[in-house]
């Protein structure tokens, strides 16, 4: 394969989020803001939704076992990510570099970006829409101020970058863990009022298989770009745990919240609730704060996408591009939900598992820094694995083999796992 080096010049200068750089020593985190940054990142009302849409299938106890056994494969998944990257102090993206060459890397770029701008749609509009139905604002033009409000305003603490999204999810996750614990003992006095939560029975409508993918899929995307922030991390082991903490028990707390409301009030939406038991006001603070935890992190990705894709040594002009763009697609893509949630379950996950797999075959002391290193092009073998994992992920889907994620990480991991160290050509083992 032809070698190639990155344009960049080390000396430029470098945004403080080192996008395209190893996170220096004096730039590492505590675990403990890790934790509230990953955690303000899935707390999220569309994680509530699927466990809304999940628990009138099962049984109570079954309910809590499919929400653990989805949560533990995503937490599973996503913490291995978190450890590379606080290993590797690299972001998905460029991580990427080393997996797909620094060709291949544009495509993870485009899609990981693409998929994120389509999230921050999606999110603008949730809060258009809910903050209509409480305040009883309707119209179409009110509804594309919202909009437009709305995504501007989420987009500025992604610009301002890791320490602007360190603080306000420091305010909002104790503030939305109080109000959610609260409801959901409402909602428990509710279910015992009614029977008890031995008396539920579900409907049987979904099965195991399909409601384990609905939980692995609300984070396919947002999950595989978890190095994203643990590359802050001073080891891989506090680098896993904020991973696990938040994609593992944040996920498992936000799935139970949503699913018990449903089960108490006959309703898919926590703020939802929070209307039914007249807390209007704080429905809307939690609505808001919940929602733009959530969507500056999904900004802060795409800018560090985009900052890889053009090679720049910032991500602002891309955090601004992707707000725009994905406020301007905000209800094309909100209609078309269900669809664009399935693509993301097959496309996203193998990403991550050639990653994984790449770096234990070549990486595990380490990643050379990306501004001095010579990449393939494109290592067409990873391509290769990508390929046949996300269409075995895609046959999983359309004939209900096994769970479509679970089958395009795996067979990633040992794909890439596997021609890593049979591949003759020298990847590279140098460490840092």
């Amino acid at each position: 394969m032809t070698e190639t080096t990155s344009t960049a010049s080390p000396t430029a200068k470098v945004d403080p989020d080192y996008p395209l750089q190893i996170v220096p020593a004096h730039a590492r985190k505590s675990v403990l803001s890790l934790g509230v940054v990953l955690l303000g990142f899935t707390f999220f009302t569309p994680t509530m939704l699927a466990g809304a849409g999940i628990a009138p299938a099962f049984d109570f106890a079954d309910f809590v076992l499919v929400a653990l056994l989805g949560s533990l494969v995503l937490g599973v998944y996503v913490s291995a990510l978190g450890a590379i990257g606080a290993r590797t102090g690299l972001t998905t993206v460029v991580m990427s570099r080393y997996a797909f060459g620094s060709g291949g890397s544009k495509l993870v770029s485009l899609l990981l970006g693409g998929t994120q701008i389509g999230w921050y749609g999606v999110t603008v509009a949730t809060l258009a829409l809910l903050t209509q139905q409480a305040t009883g604002w309707d119209g179409r033009l009110t509804l594309w101020v919202l909009i437009v409000v709305g995504g501007a305003v989420m987009g500025a603490t992604a610009y301002v970058g890791y320490r602007g999204m360190e603080l306000l999810s420091a305010v909002s996750v104790p503030m939305l863990l109080i109000l959610a614990g609260w409801v959901t003992w409402r909602s428990l006095t509710e279910i015992g009022e009614a029977g008890g939560l031995g008396a539920v029975v579900g409907t049987g409508e979904m099965t195991v298989a399909v409601a384990v993918t609905a939980i692995v899929g609300t984070f396919a995307s947002g999950g595989t770009q978890a190095p994203n922030w643990t590359r802050f991390a001073r080891t891989p082991r506090q680098g896993l745990a904020a991973s696990a903490v938040a994609f593992f028990l944040g996920e498992l707390l936000m799935i139970f919240f949503g699913g018990i409301g449903a089960l108490a009030f006959g309703i898919g939406d926590f703020v939802e609730v929070l209307f039914a038991l007249n807390l209007i006001g704080w429905g809307l603070v939690f609505l808001v704060l919940n929602l733009w935890t959530t969507n500056d992190n999904t900004a802060y990705n795409f800018g560090v996408a985009g900052a890889e894709l053009f090679n720049a040594n910032t991500k602002k002009p891309f955090v601004i591009g992707g707000v725009v763009i994905g406020t301007l697609m905000a209800i094309p893509i909100y209609d078309n939900l269900i669809g664009y949630l399935s693509w993301l379950g097959i496309l996203i996950p193998a990403i991550g598992g050639v990653i994984i797999g790449d770096f234990l075959a070549h990486w595990r002391q380490g990643m050379p820094e990306p501004l001095e290193h010579e990449f393939p092009v494109v290592r067409w073998e990873n391509i290769a694995v990508y390929a046949v994992a996300t269409l075995a992920a895609y046959l999983s889907s359309r004939y209900g083999w096994f769970i479509p994620p679970v089958t395009g990480i795996v067979l990633a991991v040992v794909g890439s796992y596997a021609v890593g160290t049979l591949v003759r050509e020298k990847v590279s083992t140098t460490a840092t």
